[in-house]
């Protein structure tokens, strides 16, 4: 009798467990049709995870599919909508016209872990303070001036031998180039530079790309469903642990700088901002404190470390599968300049193909492929649809950077897309990778100028070619924070005056 009632009641459970379930199920599909009724049109979610496992599936196809449903796309992230801007047109009207309505930042979970809210790129409160002192102390150390472009200029003598190292056999350009762009933001922001075969620097290096690969993964997604994971093991620790090992390595550089600063002469950014702690120290509402000033310095190293690196490694291969374009760049750039006397910014007029060249392998590279993503600080409109306060608001730059209509070579590599009918450079309203409004990207003087001189001075003495046998790269990439190219190996040959 007993095991007969155990029997029902087990049963009965089953019943009401799965009863519930299906209603659950179902009352969310009913959720999600009726929040589709009132947003744009995208693609159809699945319950609880909405479109993630689309864009798991094939990142880029997912992107590349959405200006199908117009200027304007609604996914799902989870159970909440975003919002897709497909056109330059209505990307200038919601990030520069209404700006004020569009420049938060929404609370990624793996990133408030890392972070915990502060430094200046996912800051949601104090962005505003932090980004006008790094854009005035970067400037006062040189952003935009002719010292930062003998920086660069200085660092290609560096990397050039660097990449000729193993001339003639294949290897992974990645470390070299990463070393290099990261020396510029490093001489600003530590006041020195590091060798190529500085080990804890090179390791450092790698775990910072360790981590902008995980945090768009598979491993990220998860945890920014269910936050609740942080306190079980997992390979989300290593992502946590690797921030830690990087705020560590600028914790004891803010010691060092501490120990022997000269209020009188401060020597780069670190010593700029213990300076500003100091000067705002009574000031109630000041957000200068250690803990930001370690966030604020990783944002500028990951910034100015990873996206200008990443889009030279997209360079490499583009250039390696256009060989004529290659060819004519080395042979304008020895004509203009010679092989010895290293290019500088005021030589971009002299060389209409290589600067139309850097342009489009910044347009190909298409490293940020939805943007930097928005928040909605306060409800707004947006041709006719209502957005909710603190809507997810993503920047298709995949569709803008390829749109047919704007571009004359728009899914092939081809530097025409930057040069009129008389061979002269010129720059598209539709080429924005470094996005517009209040949130622009901190580095663009930068990243331009790093860019147009590492590549020149590569160019001039280097010719690239790719292993014989050897397969090429998905062209998609690695698709994360950053989209990156898979892990390739290269020729690299030298350029001389006796050629």
């Amino acid at each position: 009798m007993w095991t007969t009632l155990t029997k029902l009641d087990l049963a009965s459970l089953g019943m009401a467990l799965s009863l519930s379930f299906i209603f659950i199920v179902l009352f969310e599909i009913f959720r999600i049709n009726s929040c589709r009724a009132q947003t744009p049109p995208g693609p159809r979610p699945l319950p609880f995870v909405g479109t993630i496992p689309y864009f798991l599936k094939n990142p880029m196809e997912f992107i590349r599919s959405l200006s199908q449903y117009g200027e304007m796309t609604t996914v799902y992230i989870g159970k909440k909508p975003a919002v897709f801007l497909n056109t330059v047109e209505i990307m200038k009207e919601a990030l520069v016209q209404n700006a004020s309505s569009f420049s938060g930042r929404p609370p990624i979970p793996l990133l408030i872990w890392i972070t915990e809210g502060y430094g200046i790129v996912m800051a949601k409160y104090s962005w505003k303070q932090q980004r006008r002192f790094a854009l005035h102390t970067l400037r006062n150390f040189g952003l935009g001036k002719k010292s930062v472009e003998e920086r660069v200029t200085e660092e290609s003598s560096y990397l050039l031998p660097e990449m000729l190292r193993l001339e003639g056999e294949p290897f992974d350009p990645q470390h070299a180039i990463q070393n290099a762009v990261s020396n510029i933001i490093c001489s600003i922001v530590f006041g020195d530079r590091f060798d190529y075969d500085n080990k804890r620097f090179k390791y450092l290096l790698e775990i910072l790309k360790e981590n902008i690969i995980q945090s768009g993964s598979l491993v990220g997604q998860v945890f920014n469903l269910l936050p609740i994971i942080k306190h079980f093991p997992g390979p989300h620790q290593k992502i946590y642990q690797n921030a830690q090992e990087l705020k560590e390595f600028i914790r004891k550089a803010v010691s060092m700088h501490r120990e022997n600063l000269d209020p009188d002469c401060p020597r780069d950014f670190i010593d700029a901002y213990l300076l500003e702690i100091e000067k705002q120290k009574f000031n109630e509402d000041s957000t200068f404190h250690e803990d930001n000033m370690v966030m604020s310095v990783a944002d500028l190293f990951l910034a100015g470390t990873d996206t200008t690196a990443t889009t030279i490694r997209w360079g490499l291969i583009y250039l390696t599968q256009n060989p004529d374009v290659q060819e004519r760049c080395h042979e304008e750039i020895v004509r203009v300049l010679g092989y010895d006397r290293l290019p500088s910014m005021d030589d971009r007029d002299k060389l209409p193909y290589t600067y139309a060249t850097v342009h489009e392998i910044q347009r190909c590279a298409n490293i940020v492929p939805s943007g930097v993503f928005h928040e909605t600080t306060q409800p707004t409109k947006l041709r006719g649809y209502d957005i909710p306060k603190g809507t997810t608001v993503f920047t298709n730059l995949t569709a803008i950077l390829t749109d047919k209509e704007h571009w004359k070579y728009p899914d092939t590599f081809n530097p025409e897309n930057f040069l009129d009918d008389n061979g002269h450079f010129f720059k598209p309203e539709f080429f924005l990778p470094f996005s517009l409004g209040s949130r622009v990207c901190l580095g663009e003087t930068l990243a331009k100028t790093e860019l147009f001189l590492f590549v020149t001075s590569l160019l001039q003495r280097i010719r690239f070619s790719w292993p014989p046998d050897a397969k090429w790269p998905d062209m998609n990439g690695i698709v994360s924070v950053v989209r990156s190219p898979e892990p390739f190996n290269i020729i690299c040959h030298s350029r001389g005056s006796t050629e």
